[in-house]
């Protein structure tokens, strides 16, 4: 049985999705780094994903999205981004405080809602 994905975890995998876009090979440190937490919660919460097949991780090694994760984290990134965007180049709320926000808004906006909200930051040109 799986477990629910939290907002938390949600974080994890984007974190990890956009390390890898960067093409960085990602460890638990990068991580903790990137996400200003411990490594022992870091652990904790790959195991957790690693139990839900959406993160792969040997002791040590790299972590590695599934193909299950992927989309999972492809799908908080973009809610993440249009939500920055939104904030940021329509509302004119500062760079700094939209990425916070969007990352806070994120995991409560429903998939339609940001369709339509892309769909409208298309319409106006952004």
């Amino acid at each position: 049985m799986e477990n629910k994905i939290t907002c938390s975890l949600e974080d994890y995998l984007e974190a990890i999705y956009f390390l890898q876009e960067k093409n960085i090979d990602v460890r638990v440190t990068d991580l903790a780094d990137k996400l200003n937490i411990s490594k022992p919660s870091v652990n904790r919460a790959i195991n957790n994903l690693k139990k839900q097949n959406l993160v792969e991780h040997e002791n040590y090694g790299l972590l590695k999205l599934t193909e299950k994760g992927l989309a999972f984290a492809k799908n908080v990134a973009m809610r993440h981004i249009v939500l920055k965007k939104f904030l940021h180049d329509l509302l004119g709320v500062d760079k700094e405080v939209a990425e916070i926000e969007a990352c806070n808004i994120e995991h409560s906006v429903c998939n339609d809602t940001i369709c339509k909200l892309q769909k409208y930051l298309k319409k106006v040109g952004l």
